[in-house]
């Protein structure tokens, strides 16, 4: 797959290019070692301080990445036995929303989370991560098994946000948002969200509202897109980098709010840059929070959970 980069990484893809034309005439008349080599290490510091110094807008980009681990490069690196379920039991199988039963590092547990899709196909089979009512109605069906079966459910959000579209405000779609946020917050089992990608309004937080909400490096957790509020705000969608200057999205502003417990630092780079290396530390992290909850009982996780969201905000 050719590596897409994005408007900030022009220097870097320039000099990515200068690269691989060295390496194809050294190939055929040789002389360029040292030089290539000069460049592959400026490339590489180049990498290295501009994903230093990214700004919300810039995180916005990687967090959008088309490249960027999704769910089920997730499920394939992270988990054995996984064992897809399917549909809601009223209506219909949303693909927006996968979830089912997997073993984590040997451990059973309840998975699921939003698919975006990578290529045109896999995008419109999955609506670009946006679920209908359907999805959140079969998350409430895997996290009431998971309770159930005394199972911890581990979730993966990354979505622009709930699909917005007729027939799912036809279905309910309000009612089945909140439904599956009150499910999650009223679990007696561990539960664990990490926010992937993007993490966008009520489709995000109906699955989010967890006991630990971890968050990758360069994601953004948000009430509403860029675009959205400055189109609220401005009447100028155009003026998305303002608005999400301004928005506190990202993850250091949501550590020090109490909307996120813990980062998870992503390779140079971003987690699309190195994707073995990006799920491995995200399965370290979920081995180390899921220890916590060792010895806990249902009443102490629901009391724990509960604190957790009253001190969002507090200084």
């Amino acid at each position: 797959m050719a590596t897409h980069y994005l408007d900030f990484e022009k220097p870097i893809a320039d000099l990515e290019a200068k690269i691989e034309e060295l390496s194809a005439l050294s190939e055929t008349s040789g002389g360029f070692d040292n030089e290539i080599a000069g460049l592959r290490r400026k490339a590489e510091q180049l990498r290295k301080k501009t994903y230093a110094g990214l700004d919300p807008w810039m995180k916005t980009q990687v967090a959008r990445h088309p490249q960027r681990p999704h769910f089920i490069d997730y499920v394939q690196g992270l988990f054995t036995d996984w064992t897809e379920l399917h549909g809601d039991r009223q209506f219909g199988d949303d693909q927006a929303i996968l979830g089912g039963l997997a073993r984590f590092r040997g451990r059973p547990v309840v998975v699921m989370g939003h698919e975006k899709g990578h290529d045109t196909e896999t995008r419109l089979t999955h609506n670009f991560g946006m679920a209908r009512p359907e999805g959140y109605r079969k998350a409430v069906r895997l996290m009431d098994m998971a309770e159930q079966f005394g199972l911890p459910v581990l979730s993966f959000i990354d979505t622009a946000g709930a699909y917005p579209g007729l027939g799912a405000e036809e279905r309910g779609q309000a009612e089945a948002i909140a439904r599956s946020t009150e499910r999650c917050l009223t679990l007696g089992v561990p539960s664990i969200a990490t926010i992937t990608g993007e993490g966008g309004s009520g489709g995000a937080i109906a699955i989010a509202a967890a006991s630990r909400v971890l968050m990758l490096e360069h994601s953004i957790y948000s009430v509403i897109s860029p675009e959205g509020a400055a189109g609220i705000l401005w009447r100028d969608g155009a003026r998305a980098r303002d608005a999400a200057m301004a928005m506190k999205i990202t993850g250091p502003d949501l550590v020090a709010l109490k909307i996120v417990d813990r980062l998870i630092e992503e390779p140079t780079g971003g987690a699309h840059a190195d994707r073995d290396g990006a799920l491995a530390r995200v399965g370290d992290v979920l081995a180390e929070e899921l220890q916590s909850f060792q010895g806990l009982s249902p009443k102490q996780i629901k009391t724990r959970r509960a604190e957790r969201f009253y001190a969002i905000g507090a200084l």
